[in-house]
């Protein structure tokens, strides 16, 4: 945990740069989502400064959704009566897996028994929309661990669930360890049967699979993920965070050092920008827009590009659709979810696919 004089520093810095994106946004914010590392290691009182400094900022919308993510080891009742009364009233909690051991070995805090607590005080102090998220594919992990984790979340009854493969980035200790033969992967079919196994038990639950690693409760879908993945724009604050606004994404500088000396001297914090072309606009609304369960819709594309989908993509829609790779929804098209654990297939035939320079 980074010392009390740091964070003070970095709260006042995001404070500062939520004033000077304020004047970029038009509307009122329709959600926020506090993630990224772990914002839930801020104090109660530096979250109080933290969320009156948004608020003092921006406008949000009545009934805007307003996310944090939280590592269960790091919650407490001060920390919950904060960020009920400054309008936080979505929480994402990190449970993994509750297999202790396995938490252990990917680098956890917390322990399985942390995570139910942690639901437990979060409804006790009023909170009804709550995530878990899980992971799959983890070191020495088997398909009945898998099945436990998702029996203990059912009977929780919490109405959203992540659930995501461990991915391995390049320069990681995992990859290292990985190369040296420290750990072993549970592979490829262990893996596809662990995300059947998600699939199936949560939509017997009664869960509705609305992304290919998400799943909710009617009504109680991420409001601000489904911004991400229907490609609308959105802003960033904070280290090394990206934005997407005005057709042009950008990435905040990383070093700390580097941040505040950006925002101390008035400066918005940005390291890299890069405009997108119209291709790149084309292939993410539809790369995005399929992996959700209800696809891409024609009159949302139309609308956002002002091209069709056919006219951007005609050629590979319709070799698509005659391969059952896509299916029609009545005012669009989707991925079946029969295919949904090997989407990258699909998405890669839309790259370079469209005519539009």
């Amino acid at each position: 945990m980074a010392p009390a004089p740091v964070r003070s520093r970095y709260v006042d810095a995001l404070i500062r740069e939520f004033e000077m994106l304020a004047p970029r946004v038009p509307l009122p914010l329709t959600s926020v989502f506090f993630g990224g590392g772990t914002p839930s290691l801020l104090t109660a009182d530096e979250w109080e400064r933290l969320l009156e400094g948004l608020t003092g900022a921006f406008q949000l919308a009545d009934q805007a959704e307003v996310t944090v993510e939280v590592n269960p080891g790091t919650l407490n009742e001060r920390k919950l009566t904060v960020w009920a009364d400054h309008g936080v009233n979505r929480l994402s909690f990190g449970a993994q897996t509750f297999n202790d051991h396995l938490l252990r070995t990917i680098g956890r805090s917390h322990d399985a028994a942390a995570t139910g607590d942690a639901v437990r005080l979060a409804r006790a102090a009023g909170f009804t929309r709550i995530n878990l998220d899980l992971m799959f594919g983890l070191p020495g992990q088997t398909v009945r661990d898998v099945e436990a984790a998702v029996r203990t979340v059912v009977s929780w009854d919490v109405p959203h669930i992540s659930a995501y493969w461990l991915k391995v980035e390049p320069g990681t200790p995992f990859a290292r360890w990985l190369d040296r033969g420290l750990i072993a992967l549970p592979g490829e079919d262990a893996e596809a049967e662990m995300y059947e196994a998600i699939r199936t038990m949560l939509g017997d639950a009664g869960y509705k699979h609305y992304e290919i690693s998400n799943f909710a409760r009617p009504g109680q879908e991420a409001r601000h993920n489904l911004a991400y993945w229907r490609n609308e724009p959105y802003l960033a604050a904070g280290v090394a965070a990206h934005g997407l606004v005005h057709g042009e994404r950008y990435v905040n500088l990383r070093p700390l050092p580097d941040y505040f000396a950006a925002i101390e001297s008035g400066r918005l914090p940005v390291a890299e920008t890069h405009p997108l072309t119209v291709r790149e606009a084309l292939e993410d609304t539809v790369i995005l827009g399929l992996r959700l369960a209800e696809g891409v819709a024609y009159g949302r594309f139309e609308a956002r590009h002002g091209v069709s989908l056919q006219t951007a993509f005609g050629p590979v829609v319709t070799e698509l659709l005659e391969r059952g790779w896509l299916e029609p929804t009545g005012d669009g098209v989707r991925i079946p979810g029969r295919l949904w654990p090997v989407a990258n297939v699909v998405f890669e035939r839309f790259l370079d696919a469209s005519p539009a320079d």
